[in-house]
């Protein structure tokens, strides 16, 4: 916690912190001392604590019951926890008259009375304290009893879209980046309407897992997106030049020995060579019960086989397991780069 300042010490108190410096369990602590600090366990109805995200909401609900029970074990007094030792410490540094006993007695009663009657548990977000402030006052502002809040993303998120796409033309690093993108759509012989994908990315801002990330995105400019699509690109190039490189030399290994396609299991390892090499987007990763499992157990011929074909197999099973296991690590980077 970077610093601790109160304003009216009695009834405001702001703290300051940045990110991973114990904002939560501190926020914790000061619920648990206002339940603490009186006999009543049904205090927890009179405390609002709101929060910006469901997950937030549900985190702190669940450490404020987890520390309750902690403190409700038999052994707590002997042996107590961290939250604990903050909590008694601050009230005897404030002369809250309340001792360690005291603690462990009054958190058994608050837990319970918590779980015996928790819709009134009321650690909550902005937007579902808001719908209950004006559900309570609806008949005041004119609303039906019978209104209900509804957001209308895709309409908001279209809108959004339309007014990206009249900017081209008016802003060139923007119109570059989104007439490259429609191109590359046409390279892989997809639609050059790029409405759609962007609409489909759009849905990233209503999921509150991802807005961490999407604020991280604002401090970026174009350019420097740009400039990471480039390297993108270049990593591509050198990938799909090293798939050629390792299909080719397994097809060789395979064509030294005199073997053929049909030699092996399906031809699926000859055939994988081939695809890496010649046509990547034909090539066949991570499918159960197929090639990858194969290659892990060396099985790379039916039983049929003469014993010469399969001798021959086997003294090059090795450096063709090699090279197939490289080229599996080789396509995740490849994968993860087109996304």
């Amino acid at each position: 916690m970077q610093n601790n300042f109160m304003q009216n010490p009695s009834t405001f108190q702001v703290y300051n912190a940045s990110a991973g410096s114990g904002k939560t369990f501190t926020l914790v602590k000061e619920y648990l001392k206002i339940l603490l600090q009186t006999s009543n366990a049904n205090h927890f109805r009179h405390i609002l604590a709101v929060t910006f995200t469901n997950k937030a909401a549900a985190e702190m609900k669940e450490r404020v019951i987890n520390n309750l029970r902690e403190f409700s074990k038999s052994d707590i007094l002997q042996n107590k926890s961290v939250l604990f030792k903050a909590i008694e410490k601050d009230f005897k540094e404030k002369g809250v008259l309340v001792n360690d006993t005291e603690i462990h007695h009054r958190a058994k009663r608050i837990v319970h009375a918590i779980l015996q009657n928790y819709s009134a548990f009321n650690i909550t977000t902005i937007d579902s304290f808001t719908y209950r402030l004006i559900r309570s006052f609806a008949l005041d502002l004119g609303l039906s009893v019978n209104f209900d809040v509804e957001m209308d993303a895709k309409s908001l998120l279209n809108e959004a879209v339309d007014q990206l796409i009249s900017k081209i033309g008016e802003d060139q690093a923007l119109t570059k980046l989104l007439i490259d993108f429609s191109l590359q759509k046409t390279d892989d012989d997809k639609s050059w309407d790029i409405t759609r994908e962007l609409k489909d990315i759009a849905q990233l801002l209503l999921n509150e897992n991802d807005t961490i990330h999407l604020q991280q995105l604002q401090e970026k400019r174009i350019e420097d997106f740009t400039e990471l699509k480039n390297q993108l690109f270049k990593q591509q190039k050198i990938i799909e030049k090293e798939f050629t490189e390792i299909g080719e030399e397994g097809l060789k290994i395979i064509e030294n020995l005199g073997l053929n396609f049909n030699d092996f299991f399906r031809s699926m390892l000859p055939n994988h060579f081939k695809n890496i090499a010649y046509n990547i987007e034909k090539a066949k990763f991570f499918e159960v019960n197929t090639l990858k499992s194969k290659v892990e157990n060396r099985e790379f011929y039916a039983k049929s086989k003469s014993i010469d074909i399969k001798n021959s197999i086997d003294s090059i099973a090795e450096q063709l397991a090699t090279l197939y296991l490289y080229s599996e690590k080789r396509y995740q980077h490849y994968s993860l780069n087109k996304l």
